[in-house]
């Protein structure tokens, strides 16, 4: 169980690192409109759907590294007074449940790319209208990638739980090398 926990963290990782990549073309995209729009008089009929599709992408591709790095929003006054196997108790049925309803999200976004895939559905916001099928299979895949890390932290939960220790993280974020010194 500790491999297939390090294995989905490793998954998460790399996906997050993946997803900042996503940055760049972004802020092309920004920087190419502003330039066009203000320097050239001539704004572009795509930059608007570029940039909410790409924003979109880094925000679902980067859930499960967030996930994995603890850097949600977190309010700590109960697993800060109670036991660790108390916590783990806790973490089983929030991860459990976020789980079960991950994978049934994650089906009807899949359902939902198939559909629009079979339609050719276009976004309809803009005069360039491109098809949404892809970017929402990148929406799918960030979900599936999330749920693999809830079931991965329900995973570690359980072994704590049932009196093991979860595995280190396969690489050490900066802020958890900090938190360490």
């Amino acid at each position: 169980m500790r491999t297939l926990i390090s294995l989905i963290e490793t998954i998460s990782l790399w996906t997050g690192r993946l997803a900042a990549l996503l940055l760049v073309p972004l802020v092309f995209a920004m920087v190419y409109e502003v330039v066009s729009r203000y320097v050239f008089a001539a704004p572009t009929q795509w930059a608007f759907e570029i940039s909410y599709m790409l924003m979109g992408a880094i925000f679902t591709l980067g859930l499960s590294y967030c996930l994995r790095n603890n850097a949600h929003v977190n309010v700590d006054i109960l697993p800060s007074v109670l036991p660790r196997r108390a916590n783990a108790a806790i973490e089983v049925v929030a991860f459990g449940g976020m789980t079960v309803v991950l994978v049934w999200l994650t089906v009807t976004l899949g359902e939902g790319v198939a559909r629009t895939y079979r339609t050719g559905e276009g976004s309809g916001l803009s005069a360039w209208n491109p098809q949404v099928w892809p970017f929402r299979l990148v929406y799918t895949i960030g979900f599936a990638l999330f749920t693999l890390q809830v079931f991965g932290r329900l995973l570690e939960a359980l072994l704590v739980l049932f009196g093991g220790t979860p595995p280190k993280h396969p690489e050490a974020t900066t802020d958890e090398q900090a938190g360490a010194a």
